[in-house]
């Protein structure tokens, strides 16, 4: 069973999946550090604790996707790329900085999605130092059988996963189906100044487009039903 779960804390309905299988949970993402809440109730609304939690893959690692991850015991694996589990241990940060925000807070939508990032404690330093990389291609004996996807670009180790027998790929920021600073609906990216190298994200599209797939649960928006161009 795969869920696609977010808050619409002001944010950009900061999203996750949650995976149950028998007894055991798996998380995608988790959200802000302000959706704590949030991602325990809807673990537990699959009739799971977050006891049942085995482990939680991660997209990349901006604090929208792990912010939740501090209700979770510290022993709970916390998995991505190689180098995305480098970006999550913070020996290095790629995200969009204050100078660049500052110039584009006349825009009003821009200006209120940094009101909602600021209450949700989009500010705060989350680092994981216990997070670990997966090969890209494997399928991890974890429920659904996820397969990490690479699609650099919004960070240089974004993945996407897939999860091959549910026909569902969680795209994290790879793609996104709203966003408070667009005015758009349905599969997009995010805007430039929120890519690390856009040119890259533009490529990754590449990748889920060629996936088996036909649900898309994205980091930022509701899932749709996708059938991509080929």
């Amino acid at each position: 069973m795969l869920r696609h779960h977010g808050s619409r804390r002001g944010t950009g309905h900061a999203a996750w999946t949650v995976v149950v299988e028998g007894t055991d949970v798996l998380l995608v993402d988790s959200g802000y550090p302000g959706d704590a809440e949030a991602l325990v109730a809807s673990v537990t609304s699959t009739g799971r604790s977050l006891d049942d939690v085995v482990a939680v893959l991660v997209t990349h690692a901006h604090v929208d996707h792990v912010g939740g991850l501090a209700a979770l015991a510290d022993h709970v694996p916390v998995l991505s790329s190689q180098g995305e589990a480098a970006h999550l241990r913070r020996e290095f940060l790629e995200q969009v900085g204050p100078a660049t925000l500052a110039t584009r807070l006349w825009r009003p939508r821009v200006a209120r999605w940094t009101v909602g990032v600021l209450r949700s404690g989009g500010l705060r330093d989350v680092r994981l130092p216990r997070a670990a990389g997966v090969e890209i291609g494997e399928r991890l004996d974890l429920p659904g059988r996820p397969v990490a996807v690479a699609t650099p670009g919004h960070t240089s180790g974004h993945v996407a996963w897939h999860f091959p027998d549910d026909g569902v790929v969680a795209s994290g920021d790879a793609l996104v189906t709203a966003h408070p600073t667009s005015t758009r609906t349905g599969p997009q990216l995010l805007e430039e100044m929120f890519h690390h190298d856009p040119a890259a994200a533009e490529a990754s599209l590449a990748a889920l487009r060629g996936l088996d797939a036909d649900r898309l649960f994205p980091g930022h928006g509701p899932p749709v039903r996708w059938a991509p161009p080929r």
